[in-house]
């Protein structure tokens, strides 16, 4: 009974219920919902946005806001994409994923300066770096559009498996670049649950005082956080170019709000020290789902941006009260 109560009172559940009611909406009024070529497609959606969000959670999970991540995969993707291209590059398509983490890990380690050594707010921290990022791009290296090396290219057209829907007369593919969301979940995971790195990623969220007390490095995780979520963006933007066909500078921006919201949606709590994968990959689904897939029962676009943002602050307030709830019981 006690373990039937926890589990209803956990945020995954009602966000799955939303998904599942959302899903049969749009199956009974288009037919196309539970297609194959539909699931391939939402799928393929949110595989950037995903990785994105696994970095989302750890910044917010210990306490703060990242907003800059878009910026440091935008910037990591066109800065190697125009390196490799001005060298003609035509070797694996893994040194462009390496030179993208390196020059994420380099922003993300320069944002972990500022915010563990300097104690400056993280949310203005990566307002600032986000604006620095994005003028560097577009002023000093002249930022547009380009087409992305060989490998890239045929690293963004390799799937795992094509579908076709016969009614439509339209095919999908998943995409290989799944695999990277994979792995960032597992490896994430682990740690999150496995390690004292982990544990002292929620420590710190939930009070950096005692968290310090505790024995926990507090300068070092904060900079191992921001060096592994800048380095996660450099790896998304590469993802993003290669399943594109090209380098679009400014194809991210806008992205970080969606992926900051689906991550409190989810249940991660906005003040840290609480927050799931599970949650996470499930606020990512229901605004991919919003975003995605309301067109099929006619629902113009502008009333999808109605829809995700009441989506969003009913989210965010069921988590709002569930952590007041939470809090009011410890008191009792």
């Amino acid at each position: 009974m006690i373990q039937a109560k926890k589990i209803f009172q956990r945020t995954e559940l009602y966000i799955f219920g939303a998904i599942v009611l959302l899903s049969l909406l749009i199956q009974a009024r288009s037919g196309q919902f539970f297609t194959n070529n539909n699931l391939v497609d939402l799928t393929r959606s949110l595989i950037i946005p995903g990785i994105f969000s696994i970095g989302a959670l750890m910044v917010i999970v210990s306490g703060g806001i990242d907003v800059s991540f878009t910026a440091v995969a935008s910037l990591s993707m066109y800065a190697t994409t125009s390196i490799l291209l001005a060298q003609d590059y035509s070797g694996p398509v893994l040194l462009p994923y390496v030179m993208g983490a390196l020059f994420g890990l380099a922003m993300g380690l320069f944002n972990g300066v500022l915010i563990a050594y300097f104690h400056f707010p993280t949310l203005v921290v990566t307002l600032g770096t986000s604006s620095l990022f994005i003028g560097i791009m577009q002023g000093v290296l002249a930022a547009h559009e380009i087409p992305v090396p060989p490998s890239m290219r045929l690293h963004g057209q390799n799937y795992l498996f094509r579908v076709y829907n016969n009614t439509l007369n339209i095919g999908s593919e998943m995409p290989v670049t799944i695999f990277i969301l994979i792995a960032l979940l597992v490896l994430v995971f682990f740690l999150l649950r496995y390690t004292m790195l982990g544990r002292g990623i929620f420590a710190i969220g939930g009070d950096e005082v005692s968290a310090q007390r505790a024995g926990y490095k507090i300068i070092g995780i904060k900079m191992f956080i921001y060096g592994f979520v800048g380095a996660a963006a450099g790896i998304g933007g590469i993802a993003r170019a290669s399943m594109i066909q090209n380098c679009h500078p400014t194809n991210l921006n806008g992205m970080e709000m969606t992926v900051i919201a689906a991550v409190v949606l989810g249940g991660t709590r906005v003040t840290g020290g609480i927050g799931t994968l599970l949650g996470a990959m499930l606020g990512i689904a229901l605004m991919t789902i919003m975003s995605n897939s309301l067109i099929l029962i006619g629902v113009p676009t502008y009333w999808q941006k109605v829809f995700t943002g009441a989506i969003i602050i009913i989210g965010t307030g069921v988590s709002a009260c569930q952590a007041n709830s939470r809090k009011q019981r410890s008191m009792a």
